[in-house]
C-alpha cells in the first residue's frame, strides 16, 4: 500500500511540473514583455504625413500604429515586434479599401525575400502602406516536446489516480 501512495505521489508531483501548458489566443500577449495599456504605438514622424494603420495576427504586439507615409509593410512589420514562432509569414495577407469602398486583399510574399539565392537587379514589388491598412498574420499554435509530453503525463496522472481509486473501491 505504501508503495502504491508513494508511486501515485511521485506521478502526481511528476505530472503537475509538466502540466503548464499555456493558452493561445489570437493577439494574446504576455504582459510581462508589453505594455498592458493597450494597442497604439507611436512611430510617427514629426516632419512627415503619418498614417494610422494596424497589425493583427500572431507578431509579438498586435495592435494600431501611427507610422510615416513612407513605411514598407516589412518596415511595419518589425514595428509590431517580428512575427512570432507559431505565425504563418508565408501567408501574409494585406486588407485595405481603396476611396471607391471597395476592398483589396493582397498577399505579401515574405518567402522571396527571406530565401533568395542571390540578389536581384530588378526592383521587388513591395506594396506600400495607405491609411487604415491592416496587416493580417496567421498562425496556429504549434505542440513542442514539453508540450506534448505535459498532455501525455496529465492523461497518466488521470488514469493512475482511476486505477488507484478503483482498487481502493474494490478492496473494501
Amino acid at each position: 500500500m505504501k508503495k502504491n501512495i508513494f508511486l501515485f505521489v511521485m506521478l502526481f508531483v511528476t505530472a503537475m511540473s509538466y502540466a503548464q501548458v499555456r493558452d493561445v489566443d489570437l493577439g494574446a500577449y504576455d504582459t510581462r514583455l508589453r505594455n498592458p495599456q493597450g494597442g497604439m504605438y507611436d512611430y510617427s514622424d514629426p516632419e512627415a504625413l503619418n498614417i494610422r494603420v494596424a497589425v493583427w495576427g500572431w507578431v509579438k504586439y498586435p495592435g494600431k500604429y501611427r507610422v510615416p507615409i513612407y513605411t514598407t509593410v516589412y518596415d511595419l512589420l518589425s514595428y509590431a515586434g517580428g512575427p512570432l514562432d507559431d505565425s504563418i509569414i508565408d501567408d501574409m495577407k494585406l486588407f485595405r479599401i481603396d476611396e471607391e469602398g471597395n476592398q483589396e486583399l493582397i498577399k505579401i510574399q515574405f518567402e522571396n525575400l527571406l530565401f533568395q539565392e542571390k540578389l536581384r537587379t530588378s526592383t521587388v514589388e513591395v506594396p506600400k502602406l495607405h491609411a487604415s491598412d491592416i496587416l493580417v498574420i496567421p498562425g496556429e499554435p504549434k505542440l513542442y516536446f514539453r508540450e506534448r509530453l505535459s498532455i501525455w503525463l496529465s492523461i497518466l496522472s488521470a488514469a493512475v489516480s482511476l486505477t488507484i481509486l478503483y482498487l481502493n473501491i474494490t478492496r473494501n
